[in-house]
């Protein structure tokens, strides 16, 4: 997996620039998440590495089922890509690329893993929060489980904010113990 991001890496920062230059970041990402997804599915990888279908074969097929959101570059970045055997690395292309432009846009993920559903004011007050501790703007990502008997935990990267009943009694049971 190193192997392939580090493959990856100078496509996603060329694919990153010229999306930057021409203002598309959206259509760049939706572009890739498509073609990083054909290329994920057990079906295609056959055809990947088949001998028996020519790069420029491999690369049409790619082009038509990734869409046009990218226009003619991204059917040149799936030529590329086909023509120097690198079409399996369009998943780390993808989430390269996304930590760049994530960068540039000054935008985080959280997640929030709660005992019970949030509302939409919860979210609201935890969103404006983690703006503010982060200084970035945030992308929530909220889920439910039950485990947690109260509270949430909230990932932000690397920050762990565990403020669950189970988390708590974690720590007191360790505490205890020592």
């Amino acid at each position: 997996m190193a192997e392939k991001s580090t493959t990856a890496r100078p496509y996603a920062r060329a694919v990153f620039e010229l999306a930057e230059e021409t203002d598309s970041f959206p259509a760049w990402s939706a572009f890739l998440e498509r073609a990083a997804t054909v290329v994920m599915d057990e079906r295609v990888a056959g055809i990947l590495d088949s001998p028996s279908v020519s790069r420029a074969e491999l690369a049409d097929f790619m082009i038509d089922l990734a869409g046009d959101e990218a226009g003619e570059h991204g059917h040149n970045l799936i030529r590329l890509l086909a023509e120097n055997d690198r079409l399996d690395v369009l998943p780390e292309i993808t989430l390269e690329y996304a930590v760049l432009r994530d960068a540039a846009q000054n935008v985080v993920d959280v997640e929030i893993i709660s005992a019970v559903a949030l509302t939409e004011e919860e979210k609201s007050g935890y969103e404006a929060a983690m703006r503010k501790r982060l200084g970035r703007n945030v992308r929530l990502e909220c889920r439910v489980d039950e485990s947690l008997m109260g509270g949430a935990v909230i990932r932000a990267g690397d920050l762990v904010i565990d403020g669950s009943v189970s988390g708590s009694l974690q720590q007191l049971a360790s505490a205890v113990s020592h």
